[in-house]
């Protein structure tokens, strides 16, 4: 057991950093240089590692109604420089990310009060309402894919994973997670996803510096960046 801690040196500010950067190459990629593979491949490790990150932060926020809505509010405030960056204009082809995030605290939002409090002598949670719970988590997967949102019930289930294993040793917990993601998303650029279980296995279980506003302000502000260049190149 010791001998595991001393690997685990990543932090949660040091996992959202990293996740930020793939997301960067990802996006550079897809927008400027589509013929470039490797630019994609770095990208895959981002949705992972974010996944993990949001179901931590769900599961240790004091006040998880705000944290749903700081995800809606910021959901709204991307879709305009999301489209810009990804089509150039502003439709419903295609939603943003954090619309997918808030989408799953909303999934776990409704799973934790399905599911109740834990009850009986070994402290358990009920069978049956935790299988409502998980059904209504689906239900917000499927609601997910209707709008289009990125990742669609792939996002949903990922959190999902990795909240309700979040009291499971990292290995599984982790494995499952990225497995998940990793096993329905194989095409192509996308079998480098799986390697986002490293840095996720060393993660040491601390907040870090925090950092809460980076992560919101950044996926907004680098699209409409993007969206800029993008514009100014094919101008």
């Amino acid at each position: 057991m010791e001998t595991e801690k001393k690997y685990r040196i990543l932090d949660g500010t040091a996992l959202k950093l990293l996740a930020m950067i793939s997301m960067v190459f990802d996006h550079v990629g897809d927008l400027f240089f589509p013929d470039v593979m490797w630019l994609r491949m770095v990208g895959r490790l981002a949705m992972p590692i974010f996944s993990f990150c949001i179901a931590e932060s769900y599961a240790h926020t004091r006040d998880k109604n705000k944290y749903l809505l700081r995800l809606g509010v910021f959901a709204l405030v991307s879709e305009i420089p999301f489209d810009l960056a990804f089509t150039g204009r502003v439709g419903l082809e295609h939603q943003n990310i954090m619309l997918s995030f808030f989408l799953a605290i909303l999934a776990l939002r409704l799973f934790d009060w399905i599911r109740g409090e834990r009850t009986g002598e070994k402290g358990s949670y009920n069978i049956w309402r935790t299988a409502l719970g998980t059904l209504a988590v689906l239900a917000m997967a499927v609601l997910a894919l209707l709008v289009k949102a990125d990742y669609t019930i792939f996002a949903v289930i990922a959190v999902f994973l990795f909240y309700v294993l979040k009291d499971c040793r990292p290995l599984l917990r982790d494995g499952v997670g990225v497995g998940f993601l990793a096993l329905t998303r194989t095409v192509g650029y996308y079998c480098t996803t799986g390697l986002s279980l490293v840095p996720l296995l060393l993660y040491n279980g601390r907040r870090g510096r925090g950092l809460k506003w980076l992560f919101y302000f950044f996926y907004p502000g680098h699209l409409l960046l993007l969206a800029l260049l993008k514009r100014v190149i094919l101008a």
